[in-house]
């Protein structure tokens, strides 16, 4: 319980810093401590009302809406297919899904550190991009590896990547709360521990929106890959273990 207190108040501050990373960091930590749909379900609450407040915060800095609007409708396709993932596959499965993600977005972290996108050649890839990240939401958790590194190699503002990520982060859990309800993974006790977890987070997010107009981006990024890369190793190790 501890160690998933203090995992939430940390997504906190990376989130209020880099306007992305609830998922990426939570969902390993609770997947590695519980299991994967208690994770997705943990974080509806989380994503869909930091993203909300950050679409706000960040209106005036979009990119363009018939972009935005291919990137969401895209991920809220993934994210259907994504959920039905979460259903049919095995607890051990998912678990390696989301250590496959994590290794996925350390890899391409890694690799692509100086790759570029224009934004003619990510208009002309946005919907697989966008069906990718839903398909990644919504069966592990977190899109990241997909979404984020997508608009990341764009090479945006940060103004402007904060608030078109939350565009699609909302939108698809938008799409994603139906899914999960009809589906029986969003009882209302995990709604409840849902609300609790975003009050955890709203928290610590001022202090990292300070933190973040002081400190480099690269300081944040190279914490959370140290970070991931050992919850990854982590959990193939207790899979492989049981």
């Amino acid at each position: 319980m501890l160690i998933a207190l203090l995992t939430l108040l940390a997504a906190g501050i990376v989130k209020g810093a880099i306007g992305s990373g609830v998922p990426v960091l939570v969902v390993p930590v609770l997947t590695m401590l519980y299991d994967v749909k208690l994770a997705i379900a943990l974080l509806v609450a989380p994503n869909l009302f930091t993203n909300m407040v950050q679409i706000w915060q960040f209106r005036r800095h979009l990119l363009p809406l018939r972009f935005l609007v291919a990137f969401s409708l895209a991920g809220a396709i993934g994210i259907l297919v994504g959920t039905w993932g979460l259903v049919v596959l095995s607890p051990e499965l998912l678990s390696m899904g989301v250590a496959g993600a994590i290794i996925l977005y350390l890899l391409i972290k890694l690799t692509n550190r100086q790759f570029a996108l224009s934004y003619s050649a990510a208009s002309r890839i946005v919907i697989p991009a966008g069906l990718l990240g839903g398909v990644l939401q919504g069966a592990a958790g977190m899109s990241a590896p997909a979404s984020i590194t997508f608009l990341n190699a764009m090479r945006l503002e940060r103004p402007v990547f904060i608030g078109s990520i939350s565009v699609f982060f909302t939108s698809i859990t938008i799409v994603q709360i139906p899914a999960l309800l009809s589906a029986g993974i969003l009882t209302l006790e995990r709604s409840l521990y849902s609300v609790a977890a975003l009050l955890i987070i709203l928290l610590t997010m001022p202090l990292g929106t300070q933190l973040g107009k002081r400190l480099p981006h690269q300081w944040f990024d190279n914490l959370i890959m140290l970070l991931l890369g050992g919850i990854a190793i982590k959990i193939v190790a207790d899979i492989l273990s049981g």
